[in-house]
């Protein structure tokens, strides 16, 4: 029965291309494979027919032979090296995970206005927690309205609006849960205006942020902006000569995966390399930030960019390529746009029927965001979608300089501070508030390195192991395939390998 109904789906989506079963069809052994994947295949196969087509049962065993071959990974041969003795091996893992999982949410106007004064509540307590030296915050934005002329104040606020006005001045509308307050920064000649109106040109809008100034009739006269930030922190050390190596944007399934670069890349974690072989035996810990497969439908006529067009084949080679890591070393594994779950933000740990019958104890998914705790270091890991959005708002920033963007996030206490340039569940808690202050932020997402050091956070965004996109050529983006972030624990140093050249 079920059988029946999978070919009168596959007839029905397949007539409406022109093509149609022959009387022997339903002969074919179809079990196992999804109805689109099939149908899209016969579509591709007939697409520059001229006349209705019939298949038959031989032609659609063909095809499921070829998607079954694509289902089955090829297996990585691993030769270990006799002189390989990693260090990592003789250490226990110390590891602890937090997952931001989104909560449930109705989507309604009072989820979004709960989500919104939840993270103007997190944030003000930041500003009026780390700005000890900054005096006289008013109690709420309503109580100005009797303040006079020439007062000075301290608010803080949402963004909900900044615009240039006719007078070339900086024009800035925020609001708390009371009332709003428009604020003005002066295009003027002095070198403090003019700095100040520098400022003013990054502010964003969605993010709190508290301005000090004076009152002018309706307006505020801003004399200073204050983002929210995070305080110096000083650099951690461990004991353990182990090792961390991040990595992000895999894209399993496309045809611009590298898979050569990305085995050879395993190659060496399992000591089969010569080159830095004292670097690989230190690796005790894998954080990959995202993308790990391309996925499906994730944008218009994506089919035509895969080699495998399968998400559950996708993910089964994707989770052989994690099998061949060795064992004493923990991967952790984040979901990015391109992964099979939700595309709102906090995203789930991908599901079971994503992962299906794959298990080890030292393969971990996790949520995006999520907070990890490696040896004693807190690692904050985002697939970095935000960065879109950051990178179109705030001046100075490109996608040659991913890390620049990342730190502009660490400023505002907020992995997605603009919103809507990404999809964010509109929850009763905003969790997308930096709320632990990382040792180390890994990003991914922009498909370029980047590494800097802000505040003693170490900010590193880990590239991708995809080839140049048709997207990024149009836009002049240019990736930095197959180089691989390893940050020692115990000096307190990044070393990035690039498995793009020969070792």
């Amino acid at each position: 029965m079920a059988e029946e109904k999978y070919f009168k789906e596959l007839a029905t989506k397949l007539s409406q291309a022109r093509i149609f079963l022959a009387s022997d069809a339903q002969t074919a052994v179809v079990d196992g494979i999804d109805v689109d994947l099939l149908v899209s295949k016969i579509i591709e196969l007939h697409k520059n027919a001229q006349d209705t087509v019939f298949i038959n049962a031989e032609e659609i065993s063909g095809l499921v032979e070829d998607i079954m071959t694509e289902k089955a990974p090829e297996p990585i041969e691993v030769v270990h090296k006799a002189e390989f003795k990693p260090l990592a091996a003789e250490f226990a893992a110390d590891f602890k995970i937090r997952d931001i999982n989104p909560e449930q949410t109705s989507g309604n106007i009072t989820d979004f206005v709960s989500y919104f004064r939840d993270r103007l509540e997190k944030i003000r307590i930041m500003l009026e927690t780390n700005r000890k030296n900054v005096y006289g915050f008013v109690k709420n934005l309503e109580s100005m309205k009797t303040f006079t002329n020439g007062r000075e104040v301290a608010i803080v606020g949402m963004v909900t609006n900044k615009i240039v006005t006719k007078n070339g001045n900086i024009m800035v509308v925020i609001e708390d849960e009371t009332a709003e307050a428009k604020v003005i920064f002066m295009n003027g000649t002095g070198m403090k205006t003019k700095e100040l109106f520098e400022k003013a040109g990054n502010i964003a809008n969605d993010e709190v942020i508290a301005i000090k100034g004076k009152v002018s009739s309706v307006f505020v006269m801003a004399s200073e902006i204050i983002w929210p930030d995070i305080p110096i922190k000083e650099k951690k050390f461990s004991d353990k000569d182990n090792a961390i190596a991040f990595m992000s944007d895999v894209h399993v399934g496309s045809k611009l995966f590298l898979d050569k670069n990305f085995s050879y890349m395993l190659r060496w974690l399992n000591g089969s390399i010569d080159k830095y072989m004292d670097l690989a035996g230190k690796v005790k810990y894998v954080v990959i930030a995202g993308d790990a497969a391309d996925g499906i439908g994730v944008y218009p006529g994506q089919d035509k960019d895969l080699a495998i067009q399968d998400v559950y084949a996708q993910y089964k080679l994707l989770f052989n390529l994690i099998d061949a890591i060795p064992d004493y070393i923990h991967v952790f594994v984040l979901p990015g746009n391109h992964d099979a779950v939700q595309r709102a933000e906090p995203q789930p740990h991908l599901g079971a029927d994503i992962i299906s019958d794959f298990k080890k104890d030292n393969v971990h998914v996790v949520s995006n965001p999520a907070y990890l705790k490696l040896d004693g270091f807190d690692v904050l890991a985002y697939h970095g979608t935000s960065l879109d959005s950051v990178i179109s708002a705030i001046p100075n920033n490109s996608y040659a300089r991913p890390e620049k963007a990342m730190v502009e996030l660490l400023k505002r206490r907020h992995l997605s501070p603009i919103y809507g340039g990404n999809v964010v569940v509109p929850s009763k808690k905003d969790n997308m508030v930096i709320d632990t202050i990382p040792d180390i932020l890994h990003m991914g997402h922009i498909h370029k390195n980047g590494l800097t050091e802000y505040h003693g956070v170490d900010v590193i965004n880990s590239g991708t192991w995809q080839g140049r996109t048709d997207f990024q050529i149009r836009q002049g983006h240019i990736p930095s395939p197959c180089v691989l972030p390893i940050f020692e624990e115990k000096a307190h140093r990044f070393t990035s390998i690039n498995f793009g050249e020969g070792l």
